[in-house]
């Protein structure tokens, strides 16, 4: 994964996470960015499965993207996984690749999918894709 022109993470440790008619999410070990990559925020969101998360400033290479990535650290039963890891919307990065392979975003400004030549929709976060 890289922002600003510089790596910000590489490891094989990432969990893969699934949900109805989303492409895979991929959360990373914390300890897998370099110190200062992630700068905690203010603010808090609700996901009615994974519990509470918390957001982070993406900072590297001069560029900072606000919001851009997000943990569970209290997640709820079931979740447990997610406690020490973060997830990054591919779409704010420079680039994300998933075994080499370059992955394109998915759509709408509220979800993090991370979409490879595997992986086939529909997915929700386009337009008109909201009610199903």
């Amino acid at each position: 994964m890289r922002l600003g022109g510089q790596v910000i993470a590489d490891t094989t440790d990432a969990l893969r996470v699934l949900e109805t008619s989303h492409p895979p999410v991929y959360y990373l070990p914390l300890d897998s960015f370099p110190a200062g990559v992630l700068v905690p925020v203010a603010g808090t969101s609700l996901c009615e499965f994974k519990g509470e998360a918390h957001y982070f400033d993406v900072v590297a290479g001069g560029v900072a993207v606000p919001r851009a990535g997000w943990t569970y650290p209290e997640p709820t039963p079931g979740f447990e996984a997610l406690s020490t890891r973060v997830a990054l919307y591919p779409e704010h990065m420079d680039s994300c690749e998933v075994s080499g392979e370059q992955v394109t975003f998915q759509e709408g400004d509220f979800y993090g999918g991370w979409i490879t030549r595997q992986i086939v929709g529909p997915f929700k976060g386009g337009p008109g894709t909201a009610g199903w």
